[in-house]
């Protein structure tokens, strides 16, 4: 089984996949009477068509060694996770190589991280480590099929070296 050691969660290292959502660096404007600091639209939510929706997800906690059986994609919209409860959550990701994952890279959040997947990125599923997660989800809200699933006929193992 092949083994893919995470990594720490930056916006550098992510960014072919889509976009990190966390406070980093000057705000880039104070609000509400200089007492909170605005980070500015960080992320680039990308529809094919319908609307932006909200969710509220609850996740069962996973453990590393995580055996990665599967990724999905969503073609016609991105998808964010903004955690709730401040649950770390192991990241899988991987580029398309031909309607199928490619090569996988794996990243585990901070506590305040969350993600913005690009439109069509192959993604693992919802995975908060230890502990049980609350997540809100800001995804595309419409008709048509914004799902596509790989199986991997052998799985994948993230973990630790």
């Amino acid at each position: 089984m092949a083994r893919i050691a995470p990594q720490p969660l930056t916006a550098a290292a992510f960014a072919a996949f889509g976009d990190v959502l966390e406070v980093a660096g000057q705000p880039d404007k104070m609000i509400n009477q200089g007492l909170c600091g605005r980070h500015h639209d960080r992320a680039q939510l990308d529809f094919a068509d319908g609307r932006a929706g909200i969710s509220i997800f609850d996740a069962e906690p996973r453990h590393l060694p995580y055996r990665l059986e599967m990724m999905e994609r969503h073609p016609l919209g991105s998808q964010a996770f903004v955690p709730m409860n401040g649950v770390p959550f192991l990241v899988t990701v991987a580029p398309d190589a031909g309607a199928r994952p490619g090569p996988v890279s794996a990243f585990v959040t901070g506590a305040a991280q969350g993600i913005n997947l690009h439109r069509g990125v192959w993604h693992g599923v919802l995975a908060p480590l230890q502990f049980r997660g609350i997540y809100a989800v800001v995804d595309r809200i419409g008709p048509g099929s914004n799902l596509e699933e790989y199986w991997f006929d052998t799985p994948r193992e993230v973990g630790p070296d």
